[in-house]
């Protein structure tokens, strides 16, 4: 069945992407993308409406099963149902790890520059958060990231818990095998529990390949939780429903007492949503979508690269989120704000991602090729007037 994704519904009606900056500006920040929801969650979502029951919903043991087959046939990962618990979001599903697992005094780590919502995990919870940026890498006007393990190690020595991204928001990037099995033996040995933001997983460009951490070994299994959602991959990010997936039956109990406690639900969309994604009947639609959104990729970075030779950009293996380096160019008080005011375009200020994040933007193109190139020709011509 052929996808189109060069039509987007009009989002000034409600989302909080466009509709929380003024009209006259084009967004390309919130991490959603643009499309309707694939055809099938669509139609399980009018049929779970027209038969008029919103009443509470339970998640189902056919979705725990749905979601274990799921990891199996993706990367022939042999998950258990009953290792999985449900959480209305990935953000929710490590802040709760945060609470159970980190203590006043060793909190969590991570590699900025990485996701905002990490960085307030702090201030959610109380607990202090460590650092070991990840190693800026330049080659002409490209970016890479790599981990600097030797700062890994040092602060690992201090946290009870490592918040790892992968796939990596912003820069893009996924861990290989041997990175993700070196960060894991150094939090192996000093009793460190791995939480995995995994969120963008499905959302693979070109024919890269993703291996979930917990996949690589028992040892490491047990030592870590998971965090998956159909949100980003699917397009359903305000439906609120993720799962955690623990196999250590002690850690799995109290992070089940801390959700229990703090009264935490999902939404009955969000499950019907879930079903229908992790049934493979939007299977279709996603590589099609990938296929788009790798393309998309490619005219950014051609773009990029032909007009502005002193900015600096990533090439995104997965994720629909490009990095930018503006560090060279004068744009006061901040690329942000340069190109919110001058170019009317509304991209995410580096500098939320960490303090090496200062001078950066991020770009969402998870949009269509029309968009993205109104957007960049915006920019463009305000670069040139500067």
């Amino acid at each position: 069945m052929p996808y189109s994704f060069d039509q987007t519904p009009n989002r000034r009606l409600s989302s909080a992407k466009w509709t929380l900056v003024p009209k006259d500006v084009l967004p390309m920040w919130v991490a959603d993308m643009d499309f309707s929801a694939p055809p099938s969650i669509l139609k399980a979502l009018q049929k779970f409406a027209e038969h008029g029951d919103l009443g509470y919903q339970l998640p189902s043991t056919k979705l725990y099963e749905m979601v274990a087959a799921r990891l199996n046939k993706l990367y022939g990962w042999k998950v258990s149902p009953e290792m999985i618990l449900t959480v209305p979001g990935v953000n929710s599903g490590y802040n709760i790890a945060a609470r159970t697992f980190c203590t006043s005094k060793k909190g969590y780590l991570i590699q900025p520059p990485v996701y905002n919502e990490f960085h307030e995990t702090r201030r959610k919870t109380g607990v202090p958060q460590v650092e070991a940026p990840l190693a800026k890498k330049i080659y002409g006007n490209r970016l890479e990231f790599e981990v600097d393990f030797d700062a890994f190690q040092r602060a690992a020595k201090q946290v009870n818990l490592f918040l790892l991204c992968n796939p990596h928001n912003p820069v893009g990037r996924i861990y290989s095998p041997a990175e993700l099995s070196r960060m894991a033996e150094i939090c192996l040995r000093n009793n460190v529990l791995i939480v995995s933001d995994e969120i963008h997983s499905e959302l693979l460009l070109d024919n890269n390949k993703f291996h979930p951490i917990a996949s690589l070994s028992r040892e490491i299994e047990e030592q870590t939780i998971t965090l998956v959602s159909a949100s980003k991959a699917f397009n359903v990010p305000g439906l609120f429903c993720a799962f955690a997936i623990i196999q250590n039956q002690k850690l799995r109990e109290q992070y089940a007492e801390t959700v229990l406690k703090m009264g935490i639900h999902v939404s009955s969309a969000g499950l019907v949503a879930s079903q229908s994604a992790y049934s493979g009947s939007c299977d279709g639609w996603l590589r099609a979508l990938r296929k788009y959104l790798t393309g998309n990729r490619d005219f950014v970075i051609e773009y990029v690269t032909k007009r502005w030779p002193q900015v600096r950009i990533t090439i995104p293996q997965a994720t629909y989120l490009a990095w930018l380096d503006f560090t060279q160019l004068d744009l006061e008080p901040s690329p942000y704000k340069f190109f919110f005011e001058k170019a009317k375009v509304a991209l995410v200020d580096g500098a939320i991602y960490g303090e090496n994040g200062k001078g950066h933007v991020r770009l969402n193109f998870g949009t269509s090729r029309r968009i993205l190139k109104q957007g960049l020709d915006r920019m463009n011509r305000a670069l040139k007037s500067h």
